[in-house]
């Protein structure tokens, strides 16, 4: 049985791909972990060679990652091939770090005993993987893992099964062994069904999801009933703080960037700009003047920075915001009518303050506030007054006090005078509070996908008190 996922600009076919039901997943999941033991026991640089194989796999196949992304989420061909970019880096990152996975010697207080402790793979690891950077979010679900010497299962999302087909298409041609690497489709109203036997299944000993807050507790709290642990990366409310001080056009470049690359569809978008008073009325002008050079048009025709949201539900989210902050006295610096059911202008609604919606939910869509704080003791406390904790940003000339700033933020992630969209393969990536717990990227990424056991080996005759 096969389900189909259509292009939100003219509902059009898009893909379809087998929708897979719960009594798929033991099959799936056996597979997975008669695959692991071979894998896990081949050396890191046989490891090494084939996750390299998979990133030129994956470069291979831009023309048709590019088709996928624009057709089942609406994406302009640059965030595509931007996807494709950083996910091949991820993976050439994984594959570095295959002679990384240590241990070490541990001091013993026992007379002739040698303790060490050891990183060892886990077994088969559920990766969940969203629809908004689907080759970048994707790949890490699974590229470390691999490299640390395990077998994955990719749940792909329904609204781009086809791009997530691909990264999986890619790496079975590098070489993997039958069953280390395997993807999961299927049709959204069995999601709950397949993802609950995806995450009870015996065979699968950790998760890692990356998609809304909402979720990220139903896969935790069902996650928890076995006792597997779980990294979660979960929704944002990035704040970007401006200060009197900061170089208002380096300020504006970044927070349009970071407000609308994607159309605002990225966890570390900036939802919240927090202007200190004394430079608001300047920023909201020079922010406006760039915001209105963000034209938004059809993404397949090329000919505009801003493409389609992946779905009219999410214009509806994003307009309500904005209503209800106008309603309770917000003014709006740029937008529009949608003029198409998917395609929605850039919308900055100032003077947002902490009684509306705006302030507090995340639009995950091409809508941004402008907050204004007294000082700068205030834009930090804006700034924290948000369930979320994922990425955040301050701008000042004085970057010893954009660094003092920023260890006052409570996010996983802050950029002094930089984005708060800002994504590197080695770099640990993850949140605080409702953005989730643990962390992707780099040497992080060993420890949230091996085990860290401790052996001793005794060297000399054991003398006990019994």
């Amino acid at each position: 049985m096969q389900f189909e996922r259509r292009n939100p600009l003219d509902g059009t076919v898009a893909s379809s791909a087998q929708a897979m039901q719960a009594a798929d997943i033991p099959a799936i999941t056996a597979k997975a972990a008669a695959a692991f033991p071979a894998w896990a026991a081949l050396g890191p640089n046989a490891r090494r060679a084939v996750l390299m194989k998979a990133a030129s796999a994956l470069e291979a196949r831009a023309d048709a990652f590019v088709e996928a992304m624009m057709g089942e989420i609406g994406a302009t061909k640059g965030w595509a091939l931007f996807n494709l970019g950083l996910a091949a880096s991820m993976v050439r990152e994984a594959a570095a770090l295959t002679t990384q996975i240590a241990g070490e010697v541990i001091p013993s207080d026992k007379p002739g005993c040698l303790a060490m402790a050891l990183r060892e793979p886990v077994g088969t690891i559920l990766g969940i993987a969203p629809w908004n950077a689907p080759i970048i979010l994707g790949v890490r679900a699974i590229a470390v893992p691999l490299a640390c010497g395990n077998a994955v299962i990719l749940k792909a999302s329904e609204q781009c099964p086809r791009t997530h087909a691909l990264i999986i298409e890619a790496f079975a041609e590098a070489g993997f062994p039958e069953g280390v690497v395997q993807v999961v489709t299927n049709a959204p109203a069995d999601a709950g069904a397949v993802v609950g036997a995806l995450i009870d299944a015996p065979q699968v000993k950790r998760i890692n999801f990356t998609g809304s807050t909402a979720v990220g507790k139903i896969i935790a709290t069902r996650a928890a009933g076995h006792l597997k642990p779980c990294l979660l990366e979960l929704g944002g409310k990035a704040p970007l703080i401006v200060l009197e001080d900061a170089d208002l056009d380096e300020a504006v470049k970044a927070a349009a960037f970071g407000a609308f690359m994607n159309q605002g569809q990225i966890c570390m978008s900036t939802e919240r700009i927090i202007v200190v008073e004394a430079v608001a009325a300047e920023f909201a002008q020079r922010f406006k003047a760039k915001v209105e050079t963000l034209a938004v048009g059809d993404p397949r025709e090329g000919k505009t920075p801003l493409g389609a949201v992946v779905d009219a539900k999410t214009v509806a989210h994003c307009q309500s915001l904005v209503q209800d902050a106008l309603d309770h006295g917000a003014t709006l610096l740029a937008g529009g009518d949608t003029t198409h059911n998917v395609l929605m202008p850039a919308h900055v609604v100032d003077g947002v303050t902490q009684d509306m919606k705006l302030f507090r939910d995340e639009s995950f869509g091409p809508v941004v506030g402008v907050i204004h704080a007294r000082d700068e003791a205030h834009a930090i406390e804006l700034a924290n007054d948000s369930e979320y904790g994922l990425s955040a940003a301050v701008f000042t000339r004085d970057t010893a006090r954009g660094l003092r700033v920023a260890r006052q933020i409570h996010s996983g992630i802050c950029h002094v005078n930089g984005p708060t969209v800002h994504d590197e393969a080695q770099m640990p990536f993850g949140g605080v509070g409702a953005s989730g717990y643990g962390r992707f990227g780099g040497k992080a990424g060993i420890d949230s996908f091996t085990e860290l056991r401790w052996i001793t080996m005794e060297t000399q005759p054991g003398h006990f008190p019994i």
